[in-house]
């Protein structure tokens, strides 16, 4: 059933669109390609980094193992090729002749397991996407080098997804680093890969430039610019005036504005990341009316019930889209999608004890989430609490700037509901359900535990036969959505302003790849 009367925030979400007057920017050199994203990065210590958009800039500072085409292919980067072991505990890794940094130390095998031990090492305090996500997802237990060019990893057991989690696991040069403090290696990375830092102005812009012993690829553009403007009516504001040649999330109320000029164009694609509402069931919320609430699965499924997706994406996002069944990207297809059935889930919630007081309310919640890191991200939370409200399920936002919530998301303490989107893969189902590694991974954010869950997962590290592997990812994603520690929300469609001077395409995963970039002409 679709709504035909939607939530009144729904219909109030239109956002003015700025002037093109944009000035105090001058537009780009030829040479130079300028990006605007809607935050700042975190660090330029490569394993401090959990966004997308840090993950973005830094990419271009540091090489990786392999790498992942536009079609979701792992393909060989750094290295050359991998070989398993054949009980699965060992990954070795070949490592491509003639690599260096940019201070000209020659990059190999060596560096490759100092940096992978250097990430995972607890004295360092890492908290990043590859001691935090990708380590506790596929079991690392440590690195070492076999002579020059053969680097080999250790891990509990056999995962189908460690060469293209590896696309995202950073490489520099030991000598280099040994040199530097943790606080120094934050603000003065040494380059490994395509570009190398000019200077990082907080809040404001990081500029790279071509590091020039870097050969493995040849970037269109000696100069990068990744400026920091919040503010979508802004980004667009300065892409149309001709100064920014890529914008992050344009949205789509103004990407008809933004062609009516002849300067840019809007491209959108069908995003990777998950954009859900989780429940929180750590113990922190235990005692409060909806931390006591959403520990009865009756009530989650109620909740999901209860809410929009279909008008949400038309309304707020300015696209038609699906309701995700799941965390995966690849998908159960005998999965349903929870209907929106706001009746039915009334009666679920009176069937579970919550029934509707005096004042018509069932019991209160508070949703906590970000504030311009996703697409219309406030104006969705404000629908998806309406609807909530709308059963009886008294919801009021608390919203804050991604730095502040993704803390409290990390730390799990954030809820007891919570709106986030987490990053998703092109090629592995189970590169997305390794959020769920263990029931206090740092990505699991609610600490939603399931033993039979995590039996399967367990079993994973066995299944070598891709058929196998299929089937039980199947069994899991049925579980997960029947468990239901999500309101199951959509796929974030990604809409990027593209400067009608260059030559780019974006990818569905959100990542930025600058070096793909070509000036017209």
């Amino acid at each position: 059933m679709i709504c035909s009367s939607p939530p009144r925030v729904l219909l109030a979400a239109s956002v003015a669109f700025a002037s093109a007057a944009a000035p105090g920017h001058a537009a780009p050199a030829p040479d130079t390609l300028v990006i605007a994203q809607s935050v700042d990065i975190e660090s330029l210590e490569p394993d401090m980094l959990n966004q997308a958009v840090s993950i973005n800039v830094v990419s271009h500072i540091f090489g990786s193992l392999t790498a992942v085409t536009p079609e979701g292919e792992v393909v060989p980067y750094f290295a050359t090729g991998w070989t398993w072991n054949e009980d699965g505990t060992e990954l070795a890794f070949d490592i491509r002749e003639g690599l260096t940094c940019e201070d000209g130390e020659v990059l190999d095998a060596e560096d490759v397991a100092y940096s992978l031990n250097r990430a995972a090492d607890p004295a360092n305090k890492f908290i990043g996407h590859t001691p935090g996500f990708i380590f506790g997802s596929i079991g690392f237990q440590g690195a070492r080098a076999e002579g020059p060019h053969r680097a080999v990893m250790s891990l509990k057991g056999y995962s189908s997804t460690v060469p293209g989690m590896m696309s995202d696991a950073f490489i520099h040069c030991k000598d280099s680093y040994e040199k530097l403090s943790i606080a120094d290696a934050a603000t003065h990375p040494v380059a490994s890969g395509p570009y190398k830092l000019v200077h990082w102005d907080k809040d404001q812009q990081v500029v790279l430039e071509r590091n020039p012993t870097f050969t493995l690829e040849a970037p269109g553009f000696q100069r990068l610019v990744w400026r920091v403007i919040p503010e979508a009516s802004s980004r667009v504001a300065e892409l149309v005036a001709g100064n920014v040649d890529i914008a992050a999330n344009v949205p789509p109320d103004q990407i008809e504005a933004v062609r009516s000029f002849d300067t840019a164009d809007v491209e959108g694609v069908a995003g990777t990341r998950r954009m859900f509402v989780g429940f929180n069931f750590s113990d922190k919320f235990s005692g409060t009316p909806a931390g006591e609430a959403i520990k009865d699965k009756q009530v989650r499924h109620a909740l999901n019930m209860a809410v929009d997706v279909p008008t949400i994406c038309k309304q707020l996002l300015g696209t038609d889209c699906a309701r995700m069944t799941g965390p995966a990207n690849l998908g159960n297809p005998a999965v349903k999608p929870y209907p929106y059935d706001p009746e039915g889930a009334e009666k679920l919630l009176d069937e579970a004890g919550y029934k509707r007081g005096p004042d018509g309310v069932r019991f209160t919640a508070v949703m906590q989430g970000p504030t311009g890191r996703f697409l219309n991200d406030a104006q969705v939370q404000q629908a998806v609490a309406q609807y909530l409200s709308d059963i009886g399920v008294a919801t009021t936002n608390e919203l804050a700037p991604m730095n502040i919530f993704g803390t409290s998301a990390r730390e799990h303490t954030a809820g007891p509901l919570y709106f986030i989107g987490q990053g998703g893969s092109t090629y592995s189902p189970i590169y997305d359900m390794s959020l769920f590694s263990s029931c206090d991974a740092p990505v699991n954010n609610g600490m939603w535990c399931n033993e039979e869950w995590t039996k399967r997962w367990e079993a994973l590290k066995g299944i070598r036969d891709p058929a196998d592997e299929r089937k039980a990812v199947d069994e899991m994603l049925a579980i997960f959505a029947d468990d239901a520690p999500w309101i199951f929300l959509y796929f974030q469609p990604d809409f990027y302003g593209v400067s009608n001077r260059i030559d780019w395409t974006p990818r569905r995963d959100e990542s930025i790849d600058a070096t793909t970039a070509r000036l017209k002409g």
